[in-house]
């Protein structure tokens, strides 16, 4: 059976616009193998894992486990933990908080609608430095596996402690998928590892459309990396504030051909979001809610 890594690559599917709408990363270390769902599938504690699955259900924080590149023997020990906490936007600005504990199960003294917000908790410190997470959760998918540790290995180069392995971060088919945090632009397909724009699958603070506005408007000013814009507006119609001025970008959903999302998984539709640049606003205009 083909992959589906290689049947979104042939079949042309667009990347830009697929990153899941997530605000605030939950990124705990947990060594040793994972299964299909990491979180109750792993050696970390299923009582915990199931309490943050349902914690972060309906709100837009994700919990993913991570592991150092390399082996990953069968640990079943106590010992401390590095944690991450990143909020991506866009209502507040970007950060990245560190910890290390010793019991992961403080986590459910979090409070998520906090976090969703973009409010720092009383837990670690500030790190200035990017993280970078490459999904190789081979149980969910093996191209995530097989591409995905190439990946890690080209990143890891002149980045000591910043690259780890991920459980999912979403959309198999675009394997390697490489997560950049704080400021949340996920990339994808067989130039990931670049971080480039025409690699990059959407900033995860923004809803699909505002992601396919925000690369529109990076792509037509010649942006070689992805960056943050203020993007603007709800459903079809959205301004981004661009390096030259506002700019008006309807965006167009159009219906996919069933696809496999998964090599395993069956044939689903999906959704193409087509932005359409208007010209420069000589003035800001009214400024509608952010999405």
């Amino acid at each position: 059976m083909t992959a589906c890594s290689e049947l979104a690559r042939t079949t042309g599917e667009p990347l830009a616009a697929t990153a899941p709408h997530v605000r605030t990363w939950v990124v705990l270390e947990q060594p040793g193998p994972w299964g299909r769902k990491a979180l109750l599938d792993s050696h970390l504690d299923r009582a915990l894992g199931r309490a943050l699955t349902e914690r972060t259900a309906g709100v837009p924080v994700t919990v993913v486990l991570i592991r150092r590149p390399g082996p990953h023997p069968d640990q079943h020990e106590r010992f401390p933990r590095q944690l991450w906490l990143a909020h991506t936007g866009p209502d507040a600005e970007p950060w990245l908080q560190h910890a290390v504990v010793d019991d992961p199960a403080g986590l459910l003294d979090l409070d998520v609608a906090a976090l969703a917000a973009g409010q720092r908790p009383a837990l670690g410190a500030p790190d200035p430095d990017p993280l970078l997470l490459v999904c190789t959760n081979a149980r969910r998918d093996a191209c995530c596996a097989v591409l995905g540790r190439p990946a890690v290995a080209t990143l890891a180069q002149g980045r000591p402690g910043r690259v780890w392995e991920s459980s999912h971060l979403g959309g198999h088919r675009f394997a390697p998928t490489v997560l950049s945090l704080p400021d949340g632009f996920l990339y994808g397909g067989p130039d990931a590892a670049a971080l480039s724009l025409g690699a990059c699958r959407g900033r995860t603070a923004l809803t699909r459309p505002a992601q396919a506005a925000e690369l529109a408007v990076l792509s037509a000013a010649g942006a070689a990396r992805p960056h943050a814009l203020t993007v603007t507006g709800d459903h079809e119609q959205w301004r981004v504030h661009g390096p030259d001025g506002p700019v008006d970008v309807s965006v167009t959903p159009s219906p996919l051909a069933p696809r496999r999302e998964s090599c395993t998984g069956e044939e689903v539709g999906g959704t193409d979001y087509t932005a359409v640049l208007g010209a420069v606003s000589a003035a800001p205009g009214p400024r509608p809610r952010t999405s």
